[in-house]
């Protein structure tokens, strides 16, 4: 894969308000995601960061004035990684979501954040400090090859191993079944492997629209061409 298209932006701030459910702030360090997921909903953010790369090869780097009055935040719930992996490859060089944390610790916000990587690791004694914090892994598959075909980020095993670390680290986990591939991805058995290390499970169905829809179905397919009607009815 090649090398993504990487700049920094500057922005006013890095809070924004949010009509999303389980939070009030959502949270974006990154425009853009090079995890490169075949099934990326948040790639229709796309048309307003006048990229022409496909999404997936390109990530701006937001830098933002310091928060001010982090104590305003105190009870309320910010989602990080809305519509990016705050902790994409690229964090471990540019530590955009640890310079967040380090300015929001104390707040008493409350933070969840959402990733495919085991790089959160890193921050586990920051992220602790936080009032119910809690952070979740993407995991769709227990099969190492259908992941490989799906994103670039870490093996489902570095997820898991990453969640273990944090539920006995008394962090809440989650295990995010999304989405959720008809006739591929078996949920009792992530269920299964993942309910002693984690607290909630939750589940996302696969929407089939978008630019994505194409992608998915040629997919489909060539790797599950028994499954292709099932997936056109969808």
């Amino acid at each position: 894969m090649a090398e993504p298209v990487i700049q920094t932006v500057q922005v006013r701030s890095i809070l924004s308000k949010s009509n999303l459910p389980v939070c009030e702030y959502s949270v974006n360090p990154y425009v853009g995601c090079t995890h490169g997921c075949r099934y990326c909903y948040a790639s229709f953010m796309k048309r307003f960061t006048g990229h022409t790369e496909p999404w997936g090869t390109f990530l701006d780097v937001k830098q933002w004035p310091p928060v001010t009055n982090p104590g305003r935040y105190a009870g309320k719930e910010l989602f990080i990684g809305s519509v990016t992996d705050p902790y994409l490859p690229q964090e471990e060089q540019y530590e955009r979501t640890r310079a967040l944390l380090l300015q929001l610790q104390g707040s008493g916000a409350k933070i969840s954040i959402a990733t495919k990587s085991d790089l959160v690791l890193r921050d586990l004694d920051l992220i602790k400090t936080f009032p119910d914090a809690r952070v979740s892994w993407s995991i769709n598959n227990l099969d190492e090859g259908f992941r490989q075909d799906m994103d670039s980020a870490v093996s489902i095993e570095r997820r898991l191993a990453a969640m273990q670390a944090f539920h006995r680290a008394g962090v809440r986990t989650t295990c995010f079944i999304s989405p959720i591939f008809p006739g591929i991805t078996d949920v009792p058995a992530i269920v299964r492997r993942a309910k002693g290390q984690c607290n909630l499970i939750w589940l996302e169905n696969l929407n089939l629209r978008g630019s994505y829809k194409a992608v998915i179905l040629d997919y489909i397919r060539e790797k599950h061409p028994h499954l292709l009607p099932l997936y056109q009815e969808i």
